[in-house]
């Protein structure tokens, strides 16, 4: 029976919005313009955004198949690979959320900081305090009930989004063709295309991959949210509609820019990227605008975010995956235990921003080798669940979504995805724990796949002491 009561198909489109449109989009101009001009850009842009939409369609095909999984992306995992596989989906899910809360963290005081001069930078100490208020306080409003919250966050999004159309405005306002034609495919290597990528047009759409899957992160909120949709129907409605508004978003906001500066002033451009922009186009008061969006853009991102995260482990805990305590909700139906055990991470992962000099592209590019994990289950449990049902259309599908994460593992995040494999020494324990608690041994088909990610942790550990890795 469908629920009466619950998110509504315009608030998941809004938590799907706002995830993925936090701090990357602020800075993604300049950081797609250093790796690649504007035709392989579009090239990544399309390469990118086919992944990412192979990927919706397999949630939204499961979400049909298989309405008994409530867990979404983790159970679809469970169902195809174990209680293992939901775990190693859900502990790289949440890991990924947690780590781009401390990006978000690190870029919302740094954007403060333009305005109150205490908090410049956003690493040092009243940064870091400041940071942590905001996440007990986002963790507290989400512990008094998600809905709620998801309902703020819909009027958030509608704030954070003007900024962003104001910009795109401007820039058809400013748009010169000329200036966007030179050197279209990046191939002239002159001082013209200084600090950037040229050559190759294929290292340039494998050098813009990690920076655009990093603001799809996000997309997938809908299915996670499935079960606390007024209907599924509307769930997967709304992760085809957000998936279409994020791709138009994306390529206009880093695609005009180049038709306003040249690709070196883009490549070079201090963060925001889009303040820098503005600055240059019409002048300081753009800026102003870009770094208010950036602050109200990053709460509302970071709300969702905590969301996210907390529903994680208490979706895993109930399919046995995690401990008990992690699946633990309070009166409202929010997992009090899980969003407090998060809170503290974060808390104790934020004094490290002291020690640190690129916290925020550290942390935003482990959130996005993290979510490859999960994303690849999915795809590899498609297939596998098509296969099984003869829908061969479907089938491909799933090989367009697992043949795309792992394509991004291989191509452009192979040390991170390493280094994402050290925080299973830790959740491997936290496995065997909820094993001892539901009475359950661990299979020799298990123990041979945690034994082969332990190694990899081993490895991966290293090359980090041998310098092969290096860690900003």
């Amino acid at each position: 029976m469908e629920k009466e009561k619950g998110i509504s198909r315009t608030e998941l489109i809004a938590l799907i919005v706002s995830s993925c449109i936090g701090t990357g989009i602020f800075g993604i101009t300049s950081d797609v313009s250093k790796a690649a001009a504007p035709g392989p850009a579009l090239l990544a842009w399309l390469f990118v955004g086919l992944g990412i939409l192979a990927l919706v369609l397999c949630l939204n095909n499961l979400s049909q198949k298989r309405p008994d999984l409530e867990a979404g992306i983790f159970s679809y995992a469970g169902a195809g690979f174990g209680t293992l596989g939901e775990f190693i989906s859900g502990w790289s899910y949440w890991l990924s959320a947690w780590l781009g809360n401390i990006a978000f963290a690190t870029m919302l005081m740094s954007a403060i900081g333009t305005f109150i001069p205490l908090f410049s930078g956003g690493q040092n100490v009243p940064s870091i305090l400041g940071a942590i208020i905001f996440c007990w306080f986002l963790t507290i409003l989400v512990n008094h009930g998600v809905e709620s919250a998801s309902f703020i966050n819909f009027i958030g999004t509608i704030f954070k989004i003007v900024p962003l159309i104001l910009f795109v405005i401007l820039m058809v306002i400013f748009f010169k063709g000329g200036m966007f034609t030179a050197d279209f495919w990046g191939q002239v290597a002159d001082n013209v295309s200084k600090g950037t990528v040229t050559g190759s047009i294929g290292e340039q759409i494998k050098g813009s991959l990690m920076t655009m899957i990093w603001v799809f992160i996000g997309v997938e909120g809908a299915s996670v949210m499935a079960h606390r949709a007024k209907t599924r129907k509307e769930a997967e409605q709304a992760s085809i509609i957000g998936f279409i508004l994020l791709v138009l978003i994306y390529v206009l906001i880093s695609i005009l820019p180049y038709g306003t500066l040249t690709r070196a002033q883009l490549a070079s451009a201090g963060q925001p990227a889009l303040g820098y922009v503005l600055k240059n186009v019409v002048g300081e008061w753009g800026a102003t605008i870009i770094n208010l969006g950036l602050i109200v853009s990053t709460i509302i991102s970071w709300l969702s975010w905590t969301m996210l995260p907390a529903e994680t482990t208490m979706l895993a805990a109930e399919d046995k995956a995690m401990p008990k305590l992690w699946g633990k909700v309070n009166a409202k139906g929010a997992p009090t235990a899980s969003l407090y055990i998060t809170a503290i991470l974060q808390t104790i992962f934020l004094f490290s921003l002291l020690f640190t000099k690129e916290a925020y592209e550290f942390a935003y590019s482990l959130c996005t080798a993290a979510i490859l994990f999960s994303y690849l289950l999915v795809g590899l449990y498609q297939m596998k669940l098509s296969a099984q049902r003869n829908e061969w259309g479907q089938f491909g599908i799933g090989v367009l979504a697992a043949g795309f994460q792992l394509a991004c593992m291989f191509l452009a995040g192979w040390q991170e995805v390493l280094l994402v494999s050290i925080s299973f020494i830790p959740g491997f324990i936290i496995y065997y724990q909820a094993c001892v608690e539901n009475k359950r041994r661990i299979s020799g088909a298990e123990k041979l796949t945690m034994g082969i990610i332990l190694l990899l942790s081993l490895i991966t550990i290293w090359l980090i002491i041998k310098g092969v890795i290096v860690i900003s």
